[in-house]
């Protein structure tokens, strides 16, 4: 069967249809408008490990779970192993997280000149530093949760790295790798080679959970990504955004073969619960503000969606977003 369970380490999870970190978008807010719409596993945006460690609060509050998910991971991202050790400590102190995530394919360059993100994955010395330090650390702790790591398929055309990198992996212990099949170079350009994901898989062997990530943007994607590649499971990303019912659209099409259709008024109710969670979570104005981006990714395919996306950039409160979408609530 396509649709499965999981295991990471010792986390069973009921499926393997994942959101993945998406830095800026998966808040808690938006995680729990996937969970509720089936997504079996959920991560963070990337949190540094350098202003945990600093004790930066705003940067704690990125980690915190929502109220209705079963199991969810924290994902980090450093370049110096004793940092995040650290900040690994302070994870598992501060939130319920059931997995720790490594960044190891972020193409940012912000990221890479910290020595994290995409830097690992071509440097796998570095990365079995990262991984093994962490692991230490969790092991070390009351709460042993996995640690898992994203990696991209190297730097360039030229530097392809996703072996070596796994293979840092493997022996520093990580529980799960995802792969995002595209290099540093590319960053979300040009298409991602599944190909590279279904030879991690074959060069894994079974020894850990292997898990796809890049341009699932439909459930017949993930139908093909988990047949040609033979990957555990999925992780949507961009796919998701604006789009929750990607989870529920997808689990029903790889069970029946089935690809129901999401009215648009649902998907715009979804969008105002996101909206309500972002309101508690940051306030009406800081939640409108953000809202901005999520509405206009609700509202694509809306006929008269350019006309909607002006006025949803200037909205700046909760009964502007009613008064814009009055029609469909």
């Amino acid at each position: 069967m396509l649709y499965h369970p999981v295991k990471i380490g010792k986390l069973e999870l009921e499926g393997n249809l994942f959101l993945a970190p998406v830095a800026g978008y998966s808040d808690r807010a938006f995680r729990s408008i996937c969970t509720d719409c089936g997504a079996d596993f959920a991560y963070t945006e990337m949190v540094s490990a350098e202003a945990l460690v600093r004790k930066n609060i705003k940067t704690e509050t990125l980690m915190r779970r929502a109220p209705n998910e079963k199991s969810y991971a924290v994902q980090i991202f450093g370049g110096v192993p004793e940092t995040m050790a650290e900040a690994a400590r302070i994870v598992l102190e501060k939130t319920t997280c059931e997995c720790i995530d490594i960044n190891g394919g972020c193409p940012v360059p912000k990221i890479i000149k910290s020595g994290a993100g995409s830097s690992l994955t071509k440097d796998p010395e570095k990365l079995y530093s990262i991984v093994k330090a962490v692991n230490e650390a969790v092991r070390d702790s009351e709460r042993q949760v996995p640690v898992t790591i994203k990696i991209r398929s190297g730097w360039d055309e030229e530097h392809i790295t996703w072996k070596e990198a796994a293979a840092a992996a493997l022996e520093a212990g990580a529980a799960a790798i995802t792969l995002h099949g595209r290099t540093r170079a590319q960053g979300y350009e040009g298409k991602a080679d599944w190909g590279k994901l279904a030879e991690l898989v074959e060069y894994v062997g079974g020894r850990i959970p292997v898990f796809g990530s890049g341009d699932a943007f439909s459930p017949e994607d993930a139908k093909r990504m988990l047949e040609t590649t033979k990957c555990d499971a999925v992780m949507f990303a961009r796919g998701a955004m604006g789009n929750p019912f990607i989870f529920t659209r997808t689990k029903e099409f790889l069970r029946t073969g089935n690809a129901i259709e999401v009215p648009i008024a649902e998907r715009i109710k979804a969008g105002f619960k996101e909206l309500a969670l972002l309101v508690e979570d940051i306030g009406e104005k800081g939640a409108c503000l953000e809202a901005r981006k999520r509405f206009c990714a609700y509202s694509k395919g809306i006929e008269g969606s350019a006309a909607l996306r002006k006025a949803i950039v200037a909205a700046n409160s909760v009964d502007d977003y009613r008064k814009i979408f009055s029609e469909f609530l």
